[in-house]
């Protein structure tokens, strides 16, 4: 019976785990640029019951049972990179990106900079005349004449930005958006705000779209169903506790009772 608990226990984390995710879905189904995640679980490994109550010829031998679940665990969390859809904001900071890849922001962390790596291409021109995210990192691209990855310098001018990514300022092109993309994906780490960490960064050519962001790929409906599926396992497993520790009150206060 107690090796039940602790299968039962088990599933119990995994469902709460998995509910956790699902919500911060929900959460960030308006999120620009949000991927959704999804909580892969797998079983522990069984157990092999065996005893020696079986009797031949006066001798105890090995009696095999049979196999015993341990419950699960959480293995992974998984998130999906699909495509958002796309819509007109009539933004001309506002980009998207038609395809794989992801905008490349700078932070500056007191003398060190850091990269980071979004989707979400909501931005806009700060006091110092720079392309910026709303955390108000600074977008970065290639200079044309130097080709440097460097900020965007926007100063007052006007920008426009072609399917290619090239940026110009007053009708002078001037850059090229960086748009970073991965041999692997699921190698990114997942940061606050959404941005991602990642490592060997290479140049994509997706198309770009100005004037445009990408929504989150957050499919409530789905969500909401796997809310509900997810909450009644939760509670098929919280009544197996209940079931075995009553089984167990019954045997500790019962049986053997005169």
């Amino acid at each position: 019976m107690i090796r039940g608990i602790y299968t039962a226990v088990s599933g119990l984390i995994t469902q709460e785990a998995r509910q956790d995710v699902i919500s911060n879905n929900l959460a960030n189904a308006n999120t620009v640029g949000f991927k959704s995640d999804n909580l892969i679980a797998k079983k522990f490994d069984d157990v092999l019951l065996e005893n020696y109550d079986k009797e031949i010829n006066g001798k105890n031998v090995k009696n095999t049972l049979g196999k015993l679940s341990m419950g699960s665990e959480i293995d992974e969390t998984f998130t999906n990179y699909g495509q958002g859809v796309v819509e007109n904001t009539n933004r001309d900071t506002d980009f998207a990106i038609n395809g794989s890849g992801f905008f490349a922001v700078s932070r500056e962390n007191g003398f060190n900079k850091e990269n980071y790596y979004t989707r979400n291409g909501h931005f806009h021109i700060n006091n110092a005349g720079y392309l910026v995210n709303d955390q108000g990192d600074k977008v970065l691209a290639k200079n044309i004449e130097t080709n440097n990855i460097e900020p965007i310098y926007v100063g007052k001018g006007k920008i426009n930005c072609n399917e290619s990514g090239e940026i110009s300022i007053d009708k002078s092109i001037a850059y090229k958006l960086y748009i970073a993309n991965f041999k692997d994906n699921n190698s990114l780490e997942k940061v606050s705000e959404n941005l991602y960490k990642g490592e060997n960064p290479l140049q994509s050519n997706s198309k770009i779209r100005q004037y445009a962001l990408e929504k989150s790929n957050v499919n409530v409906m789905n969500e909401m169903t796997n809310m509900m599926m997810t909450l009644r396992m939760f509670e098929s497993n919280q009544k197996a506790v209940q079931s075995i520790d009553a089984s167990l009150e019954k045997t500790v206060n019962e049986v053997g009772k005169v």
